[in-house]
């Protein structure tokens, strides 16, 4: 595995912003803009009692995390943790990619969608609560902006043949 320059691969990252938003870029040396974000993670999971509705998701108490959510706080959460990872992977990339933020951005949308229908949809009969199904919505948001990124690159290639 090579690291590059600026002292984490994309994986590691990746890894440590999805452990907490700000990690990656603290260290990455980017201290102003880690604190900034790992501040910033803090309040809107304080504000927002996303921790107290992990745990009751995991316990499997989703109506009760539905309850104790204020979802005019974690509306914001999916925008931060998705630009902190596209942050960290932009940073630590060795060569440019300027579509690279694509599938970080359509994650971001679908995962707010999820927020979203969070206390109404249900998958198989089973309601997945404001943790689960915002997860769950990841994976259209990926495939997705890897669809968007692949069909402009496709077409700028055609273009310039």
């Amino acid at each position: 595995m090579v690291i590059p320059m600026k002292g984490l691969s994309k994986l590691e990252a990746i890894m440590w912003s999805i452990a907490l938003p700000g990690f990656s870029q603290l260290l990455l040396k980017n201290y102003w803009k880690g604190t900034i974000l790992v501040i910033l993670e803090f309040i809107i999971n304080a504000a927002s009692h996303f921790n107290k509705a992990i745990m009751l998701s995991f316990l499997g108490d989703i109506d009760e995390a539905i309850k104790v959510v204020n979802f005019q706080w974690l509306l914001f959460y999916p925008c931060l943790y998705m630009f902190a990872m596209w942050d960290a992977y932009n940073t630590a990339m060795e060569t440019e990619d300027e579509y690279a933020f694509l599938p970080f951005v359509f994650c971001a949308y679908f995962v707010t969608v999820g927020v979203f229908y969070s206390t109404k949809l249900e998958l198989f009969g089973v309601l997945l609560g404001p943790v689960f199904l915002p997860i769950v919505f990841l994976i259209p948001g990926i495939i997705s902006g890897e669809i968007v990124k692949r069909s402009i690159i496709f077409y700028k290639k055609q273009k310039q043949a």
